[in-house]
């Protein structure tokens, strides 16, 4: 009894601090309807404000004085962030949401690093809340009871402002109906930038009390924000109940139950078989509530506002066949880019970032199939990219080193699973279906480091086979993952290895990586005409609208979801070939080849190229990795030698900032700008600059009419 009296504590004392995060994110969703990714990161600034404001004062002192004023400096934050980030995008489809707060994700963990460290630290506690107290012979934690009692009473001040104040009843009419809130004559923009920032501190407040529990990290954030989302799905998106209740459970669920495990159902199951399912079980409960009831326990059905999902132009000002043309030149010019290798361009430019551009670029293809031309929004294709990288070193490690038999598998195997994940979730739509493609990748990647204990038990308690049958089987390599892939390309052991073949031209020699440029261009470029053929076809006429106009469609006799499904099938099969050139072009394998990172990555390329284009996130790829190598070899190594030069004469060595690898501050900057000023990705900027040139500009056939009904 006293140990189960124990686990519920830990379990409502984490549950409480989850309550907290996840009712900053309800509140921003249901009033302003922003699936914040960058919730986390606000969650990890209110932390590590708390060091810089309690470390001066020290003693107990500083950690009352940073309870008070780190929420209030984030929640500050946070309506900077309305104000200028996401104030602008109010009229725009909701992805644009989660493109900016992604942004943001990137531009604060670095800005976190370089101001604080990457060392974890510890944030001090009072005496007062700290140590141990017994009650009837058990031992429990003061800390734990502080955070319970205090987050007991943020919340229920939280609960009584939004029910009994002018200000709440507002925010909560917002939240049910926006419109008919607008048609009484009150203006509930003004109320945005309030609703942001309380948010953000609840954020921070989970951040600081949480922090005087297990310590600060860099990577905080980003560990607690996926919790943070299935929180707020379990419990009803919008729903301040449901994310104080669902917080609360999840707590508990976790510290009291999954855990600690079952010890009565051992002799059902694989021993201890909660423990092994932890971080798993909770994306199959967030699964289950969306397609069972999308609206969560207690939440309520809202009407979700569309907006306008801006798709890449058709060109601009170039003309159909110049920019053909254009395209077949490109690809000769990356024909010949190996050739050139050790002349003109150093062989690492080639050998690494771009071969990592090309299959980056097929990743980003395969998700604007789908997104581009269908508007669902995945959050998930880094389960595709994931199997595609597994699938295919498991076989080549265990079965056949031949390539093009692990090609093949693991792409039959992504479409298989695609074809179920879409069927599962294209009957939920907008923000539920980027919910639950998130939870079924999640799922995936938890599931990478069990999987080989996972067959072990079984063959410890079956007789179908025994753990000696396993002996020199890896099938993920757990939390190391697989190392030391090696293949040739053929079948049947007819073949080929490229690193003990060389075709010489002049002088370049080619060979290992140089010859695998041409398997990623090839694919890339086959993939590239082949999905645009299928959008030239009927089916991709359907498909086109769909994106237009959905009920149209419908109207006319054909069934979106049945369209959809299968191109979320084509959309999972490309993704799964990247990850595997993933996998060819790599020594190994890890689970953060499914990390959910790579899914806000992707789409970050595919917007920053042009949506809807299938060229668009091939030039995204180039400019995404680019602008990385650009920023990080060229711009802030100059910068690190300034601050170096400036500060270290003054006895200030400490100070100098690490901008060894920080280039993501620049990129996610870069990017907030590219979603604010230039949603049409760079593929829109001839058009853009034309319409500012003092001259017309024509480039081939007219393309269109301007505002005056004359040919461009």
């Amino acid at each position: 009894m006293v140990i189960g009296i124990q686990q519920l504590l830990d379990g409502l004392t984490v549950g409480m601090g989850y309550a907290l995060i996840a009712a900053g994110l309800s509140v921003i969703f249901g009033v302003m309807y922003v699936i914040n990714f960058a919730h986390g990161e606000l969650y990890a600034l209110g932390a590590y404000f708390a060091l810089s404001v309690s470390a001066p004062i020290g003693g107990g002192a500083g950690f009352y004085v940073a309870l008070l004023v780190a929420p209030l400096l984030v929640g500050v934050v946070g309506v900077a962030i309305e104000r200028f980030t996401v104030r602008p995008l109010y009229d725009r489809n909701p992805l644009y949401h989660i493109l900016l707060t992604f942004g943001l994700v990137l531009l604060i963990n670095d800005l976190i690093i370089i101001g604080w460290g990457p060392q974890p630290q510890r944030l001090s506690r009072p005496d007062l809340i700290s140590g141990t107290f017994e009650v009837a012979g058990a031992t429990f934690s003061r800390y734990a009871f502080f955070i319970m009692l205090f987050g007991g009473g943020v919340t229920l001040a939280v609960w009584a402002a939004l029910t009994y104040t002018r200000y709440g009843l507002i925010v909560r009419a917002g939240a049910q109906d926006r419109r008919m809130v607008r048609n009484l004559g009150i203006d509930i923009d003004r109320y945005y930038s309030l609703v942001f920032g309380v948010g953000a501190a609840l954020a921070a407040l989970a951040g600081v009390v949480l922090a005087g529990r297990s310590g600060v990290a860099t990577g905080m954030g980003s560990d607690i924000i996926i919790t943070a989302f299935v929180i707020v799905v379990l419990g009803g998106l919008g729903s301040f109940k449901g994310a104080v209740l669902g917080g609360l459970g999840l707590g508990v669920l976790q510290e009291s139950i999954i855990r600690p495990g079952i010890p009565e159902l051992n002799w059902l199951l694989v021993p201890r078989i909660f423990p092994q399912l932890e971080g798993m079980i909770i994306f199959v409960l967030m699964i289950i509530v969306l397609l069972v009831r999308p609206q969560g326990l207690f939440g309520s059905e809202f009407e979700e506002e569309s907006g306008e999902l801006l798709v890449g132009t058709d060109g601009g000002v170039l003309a159909p066949d110049l920019r053909y043309k254009l395209g077949l030149g490109m690809i000769g010019l990356l024909a010949v880019l190996p050739v050139l290798s050790g002349t003109l361009l150093p062989s690492s430019l080639v050998e690494g970032l771009v071969i990592r551009i090309l299959y980056w670029g097929l990743f980003a293809l395969a998700l604007d199939f789908v997104m581009g031309y269908t508007g669902l929004v995945s959050l998930g294709h880094a389960l595709f990219w994931g199997l595609g990288a597994y699938v295919s070193a498991t076989i080549l490690m265990n079965l056949t080193e031949s390539a093009f038999v692990a090609a093949f598998v693991a792409v039959l195997v992504g479409a298989a699973v695609a074809w179920v994940v879409g069927y599962l979730s294209i009957r939920v739509h907008g923000v539920y279906f980027a919910m639950i493609t998130l939870a079924f990748a999640e799922l995936f990647h938890n599931s990478l480091t069990r999987i080989d204990r996972w067959a072990v038990g079984f063959c410890e308690t079956t007789p179908v086979c025994s753990p000696e049958d396993l002996q020199g089987v890896q099938i993920t390599g757990g939390s190391e993952g697989l190392f030391g892939i090696s293949q040739y390309y053929g079948i049947g052991g007819v073949g080929v290895r490229l690193d003990e073949i060389g075709v010489f031209l002049g002088p370049v020699t080619l060979t290992g990586d140089l010859l695998f440029y041409y398997v990623a261009l090839g694919t890339l470029v086959a993939s590239f005409f082949l999905t645009r053929r299928i959008l030239n076809s009927p089916f991709g006429a359907v498909l086109k609208g769909i994106r237009e106009n959905e009920e149209r469609v419908r109207f006319l006799g054909y069934d979106p979801t049945v369209y959809k499904r299968r191109a979320f099938t084509i959309s999972g099969a490309f993704a799964t070939m990247a990850g595997v050139l993933f996998t060819l072009n790599s020594v190994g394998v890890s689970p953060a080849a499914a990390d959910w990172f790579k899914s806000g990555e992707v789409i970050v390329i595919v917007i920053l190229g042009g949506l809807g284009t299938l060229f668009g996130p091939i030039v995204g790829a180039f400019a995404f990795f680019g602008l990385e190598h650009l920023i990080q070899d060229n711009l802030l190594g100059p910068l690190q030698a300034l601050f170096t030069v400036v500060l270290e004469p003054l006895g200030q060595e400490g100070l100098v900032p690490d901008f060894s690898s920080r280039w993501r501050l620049a990129l996610g900057a870069l990017f907030v700008l590219f979603v604010i000023y230039l949603p049409r990705g760079l593929i829109s900027v001839p058009e853009k600059l034309a319409g500012y040139l003092p001259w017309e500009v024509s480039f081939g056939e007219p393309v269109g009419e301007d505002e005056r009904g004359e040919n461009r």
